[in-house]
């Protein structure tokens, strides 16, 4: 836990947490980063162009390193959601009666991977995160969030010590830690790109790390702050740093499709089982395939469904795509465990 000075901060980002504004390229909500209203959902859905853009011209490059003489064999994809204690799982994912200390066994049997949400509000202790890891089959990924002490309130200054304590707790994973994840905040700005590029330069590289980048300007930036951004996104890819790839509706400029690493962290925003998220899976495993015969290592599919109800749905769906486009088994909740 934070410790201190850390836990009081910890508590003023929980407190200014809510609702953003972001811009999508037909229109303007003020929503959650990429979420529809429900109310809203039929009006604007139809409206979104889902199509995957092409690949950025360094992706062939980031994902080189990944080559291996039998990318078949070496591939890994996983899919999971965002959290294990979902109560309407009870009867589905989980035993009717399963106590919740035991969901994250259960968890574990039924999705390959989690986004890890709960190191973003807490540096947790290296015991709390090798009992987690404990818990979970040999393949399974932990995909965990950085502080945000780091990323949101010291905003990467005078980070050391808490960058130390997370990473006591990643090391704690053992071989079940996934990439982490930088979620910069919505209005961390190229203007701030000193700062990142600083911090991303002492992160230790045995540890998979990558950026979620947030703030329009990093896809599309001013001209006067065009260097400052690529300066970043060439350091990424020098350094082996992935950057997260965003697929929700009212964030299309997230779908930047610029590969720095060989590892993908693909955050998928769902719509409930609207005809777009199949269409936008198939999509998916086909450019999966792609970069897999370009050296792409591992998929880690983090699915965000409105109170993830329907996440084992949406990672069926994945899976079935999966496997009769790469031949991939991935593990995900039958359809009725119980």
């Amino acid at each position: 836990m934070y410790r201190g000075e850390h836990a009081k901060e910890v508590a003023v980002i929980c407190r200014s947490s809510g609702r953003e504004f972001v811009a999508g390229p037909v229109f303007f909500v003020t929503v959650k980063y990429g979420k529809i209203p429900d109310e809203e959902r039929q009006e604007l859905l139809p409206k979104v162009d889902f199509t995957l853009p092409a690949d950025h011209l360094d992706t062939g490059l980031g994902l080189s390193s990944g080559l291996s003489p039998d990318m078949a064999a070496s591939l890994e994809v996983r899919a999971g959601g965002t959290m294990w204690t979902i109560r309407p799982w009870r009867g589905s994912v989980y035993p009717q009666k399963a106590p919740q200390r035991t969901w994250p066994t259960h968890y574990g049997k039924a999705f390959g991977t989690i986004e890890l949400n709960a190191t973003h509000y807490r540096i947790h202790p290296p015991e709390r995160m090798a009992e987690w890891a404990a818990a979970m089959p040999a393949d399974f990924r932990f995909c965990a969030k950085f502080p945000a002490i780091i990323t949101h309130y010291r905003r990467f200054n005078d980070c050391a010590g808490p960058t130390d304590d997370f990473i006591a707790g990643l090391d704690a994973l053992g071989p079940k830690r996934g990439p982490a994840f930088i979620q910069l905040p919505p209005h961390f700005s190229p203007k701030h790109a000193d700062r990142l590029l600083a911090y991303l330069k002492e992160w230790p590289r045995a540890f998979e790390a990558a950026v979620e980048f947030r703030h329009p300007g990093w896809f599309e930036p001013e001209p006067e702050f065009a260097q400052a951004v690529e300066e970043v996104w060439q350091a990424m890819l020098e350094w082996g740093i992935g950057a997260v790839i965003s697929d929700t509706a009212l964030r299309r400029d997230a779908l930047h499709m610029r590969m720095t690493a060989p590892f993908l962290l693909l955050r998928f925003g769902g719509y409930e089982g609207h005809p777009s998220d199949e269409r936008r899976l198939k999509d998916w495993c086909k450019r999966i395939k792609s970069w897999q015969a370009a050296g792409l290592k591992s998929v880690d599919l983090l699915v965000h469904q409105p109170d993830s109800i329907r996440t084992p749905e949406t990672c069926r769906t994945f899976s079935e795509c999966v496997k009769s486009e790469l031949g991939v088994e991935v593990r995900v909740p039958a359809p009725a465990l119980f």
